[in-house]
């Protein structure tokens, strides 16, 4: 055990003399410690966590909810969330909350320290500002020249006033306002776009598997090369030049409707079906040679009943496995087709963020995104949990 903790010390170290050499030995030190308690929450005793997380579940849900509800609402909310979470939620799914919390200030952290130091910072423009008028922007924004006073700022701010700050580039503006209408865009265009891969990935995989090493397996699974191989802005500037400029059915770019929200949602869903389709077509292959099979075809079932009653649940285990990390590429691939198609999502505001160097805007969007990517992360696991048995007694 102690050599185990001395090798733990010394690769520690050896992180942070690394990391020194390009953001500093405080920050380095900062970041190694940062990690290390956020991967340290799975060993957490489990009567630690059934009280810990909770807590923190109900704290955050207090502090970012107390703006839009009421403070009696928000109170109310984050009471609801720790009596469930102490009364009903198992200790792995205790944990995996307990691991979400510790990993979203990780994420603040480690993206604070790669906007300070990229090159420039928010008030170098055109003009050269003077040093006394750039020290007056930085205190009244609260962005001082150290990362880790950035840090502290900014989470005090989130934690106390619940609020992503003022934007530095949008005069007048807070975060918020910006991302407040951009939010419901960005979820419409990655939930449509995720069931467009899930639709048809599935149907596609599954008629595969159900007929190996035949035309209709050798077709879907040369479709989904196709859409493996082709990056999503090569898609979406063939489905312009085709359903837009060529046949009239839909509108360029923008934002009005559903048909403006098509093309981009196949754009983003078309790569995750071709991935969505190998693994039906492995997990239906597999499923379809089980014992409980032949005993369903042997009491008579019809092969439709087969595959629906009994075959599809484990065939598409592969597939909500992967639902996870296809929720999380399709959210951050958003950035790209929504500038491409002209989609006032948040990705029009993480570009701008970046390339302005507005930290509150791009801390911001991170946020959200890495939010509803841990999410639905959680939620995977849960149905996960539901169509296979044998995993729920580990949550």
């Amino acid at each position: 055990m102690a050599w185990r903790w001395f090798g733990l010390v010394a690769v520690a170290a050896l992180i942070v003399a690394g990391l020194s050499r390009s953001i500093g030995l405080v920050e380095a030190i900062a970041l190694v410690a940062a990690a290390g308690a956020t991967a340290g929450t799975a060993w957490l005793p489990l009567r630690v966590v059934r009280i810990v997380a909770p807590l923190l579940l109900g704290g955050l849900l207090f502090s970012l909810t107390r703006n839009t509800l009421t403070l009696l609402g928000a109170l109310c909310l984050a009471l609801l969330a720790i009596a469930l979470g102490m009364a009903k939620a198992s200790g792995a799914v205790l944990r995996r909350i307990m691991f979400i919390i510790p990993s979203l200030g990780l994420l603040i952290f480690v993206t604070t320290l790669l906007m300070y130091h990229a090159p420039g910072n928010p008030f170098a423009g055109e003009r050269i500002a003077t040093p006394q008028v750039e020290a007056a922007l930085r205190a009244q924004y609260g962005v001082p020249e150290s990362a880790l006073e950035f840090f502290q700022i900014y989470v005090r701010r989130l934690l106390l006033e619940g609020n992503f700050g003022p934007s530095i580039k949008v005069q007048g503006r807070s975060v918020g306002e910006l991302l407040e209408p951009a939010f419901p865009v960005s979820m419409a265009l990655g939930l449509l776009a995720l069931v467009i891969a899930c639709a048809i990935g599935l149907v596609l995989g599954i008629r595969a598997g159900l007929r190996p090493n035949s035309v209709s397996d050798y077709t879907s699974m040369g479709l989904a090369m196709i859409g493996l191989s082709l990056p999503n802005f090569v898609i979406g500037a063939g489905m312009i030049i085709v359903f837009s400029l060529y046949l009239g059915w839909l509108p360029v770019a923008g934002w009005g409707g559903f048909r403006h929200l098509l093309m981009p949602a196949f754009t983003l869903g078309l790569p995750y079906a071709a991935y969505i389709a190998r693994l039906a077509r492995s997990g239906t292959i597999e499923v379809m040679q089980q014992d409980f099979i032949r005993t369903a075809r042997a009491k008579g079932l019809s092969e439709t009943a087969v595959v629906l009653r009994h075959a599809l649940k484990g065939a598409i285990l592969p597939v909500v496995s992967f639902l996870g990390p296809a929720a999380a590429g399709i959210m951050t691939g958003s950035f790209v087709v929504e500038t491409l198609f002209g989609v006032p999502g948040m990705g029009q505001w993480f570009v701008k963020g970046a390339i302005n160097r507005d930290y509150a805007v791009v801390l911001g969007t991170a946020i959200i995104y890495s939010a509803l990517v841990t999410t639905f992360n959680l939620v995977v696991d849960l149905a996960y949990a539901w169509l296979e048995p044998r995993a729920r007694s580990e949550l």
